[in-house]
This record gives C-alpha cells, structure tokens and sequence, in this order.
C-alpha cells in the first residue's frame, strides 16, 4: 500500500507542480507590456543570457562540428563519397546539435543561475519584501528573465550553428583532404531554410522553458543555503531533461 500511495503523491505533485508552471507562464505573458518600462533590466537580462555565453558556446561549438565531422566521415565510409561530408554534418548540426547542445549548456549555465539568484532571494524574504512594496515579483524578476532567453537562444544557435560548421570543415580539410570548394557546395547545395527555421524555433522553445523552470524553481525554494542548492541542482535537472523530451516531440510534430 505503501508503494501505490507513493505513486499516488507524486502524480498529485506532478499535477501541482505542472499547474503552477503554467500559472507562472499566463502571468510572465500578462507582463510582457511593462518589458518597455523596465527595459534597462531587461537588456541587462540579454547581455547576462546572450553575450556572457557566448565563450562558453564558442568552446562548445567547435568541438561539436569536429566530432560531427569524425563520425559523418565514418559513417559515409564505403556508403557515399566524402564530398557529401559538408551536406551531412551542415544539416545535422542545424536541425539538432546546434539547437540542443547550446540549449543544455544554457541550461546548465542561465537556468542554474536563474533558480540560484532567486532562490536566494526567497529564502533572505528579498521576494516578499518586492510584494510588501507592491512589486510583482513576476514582473520584475520572471518576465524579462524568461523573454531574453526566448529572444538570445536563437542568436546563440545561429552563432553556434557557425562556429560548428567551420569546425566540421576544419576536420574535412585538415584531416580528411575535403576542400573549401567542395565542403561548402556541398553546404549550398543540399541547404534548406525549412531546416534552419526548426533549429531557430527549438532554440527559442528551449530558451524559455529553461528560464521558466529556473524562475519557477527559484520562486520555491525553502531550506536556507541547502535549499538554494538544491533548487540548483534540480533546475539544470528538469532543463535538460525536458530539453531532451521537447525534442523527440518537435521531431515528431514537424516531420
């Protein structure tokens, strides 16, 4: 009996949980109007997600096209010519290691941080003194929080899709004998935008549920400093997982 009341709470969790996310989301988007009045944050915000990353993604990137490029030469291996090289690993990094990889990095690097300043902020009764004043707590912490994410991933993407391409045709080049010419016809060729378009909309997708699950974890953490690590911990947890999940679900709806 034990077991199946177990199961029982955490399904009633699961469901209180998934409806104050989405209560928390109504409310991000009723704000969205008052991003024009506290624009100084918000900018503050896009330069936090966006440009400090950018680094962190670079790193990322290159040794993503590098790998990409290994593994597509081997599976072309006595299947195809290495001259589709620049076709194959152009169109997977688009579609889902550019998109993906920079999305679990963020999440690892924003979402964290997210769920640690604000827990932070609750446990010191910071939050409550925002309500005490009258302040939203959403609409000045979650909101502009939530849309740089949304806006930056996509121009993280683009940025990473970049440096992962010229890191694929690195390899090509310097290791495989593929040329410029023949790398990057290859990339014009077999290019479509429907493909860049996906990996900019699952960009976009996964920026703001990793933002949405740092601010909704911070909102709730309890404990003192443990608590704050704890929220830490389980708000890069739940990003990359749903990451992952969200991604199965967009191939699927897409394709």
């Amino acid at each position: 009996m034990k077991i199946f009341q177990n199961i029982g709470k955490a399904t009633l969790n699961f469901f209180q949980e998934s409806g104050q996310v989405f209560r928390l989301t109504g409310e991000i988007f009723r704000y969205a109007p008052s991003l024009i009045k506290g624009r100084k944050n918000f900018l503050y915000q896009m330069e936090h997600i966006g440009v400090n990353s950018i680094p962190l993604v670079f790193i990322i990137a290159v040794f993503t096209g590098a790998v990409a490029a290994w593994q597509a030469a081997y599976q072309l291996k006595g299947i195809a010519p290495l001259s589709f090289l620049g076709a194959t690993t152009s169109r997977a990094i688009i579609t889902e290691l550019g998109p993906v990889l920079t999305a679990i990095v963020i999440a690892g690097r924003i979402g964290a941080s997210i769920a640690a300043e604000l827990g932070s902020m609750k446990v010191t009764e910071q939050i409550d003194a925002l309500e005490t004043m009258g302040i939203s707590p959403v609409r000045f912490l979650a909101a502009p929080r939530f849309f740089a994410a949304v806006l930056m991933m996509p121009v993280l993407v683009v940025f990473a899709n970049l440096i992962a391409i010229f890191g694929a045709y690195f390899i090509s080049n310097f290791f495989l004998g593929v040329s410029f010419t023949v790398f990057f016809e290859s990339v014009r060729r077999y290019f479509l935008f429907g493909d860049f378009a996906f990996g900019l909309f699952k960009g976009m997708i996964f920026g703001g549920v990793t933002s949405l699950l740092g601010c909704h974890i911070g909102f709730r953490t309890e404990g003192g400093a443990e608590g704050v690590g704890k929220a830490t911990i389980r708000s890069f947890v739940l990003s990359a997982a749903m990451i992952l999940i969200l991604d199965y679900f967009l191939w699927t709806l897409v394709f």
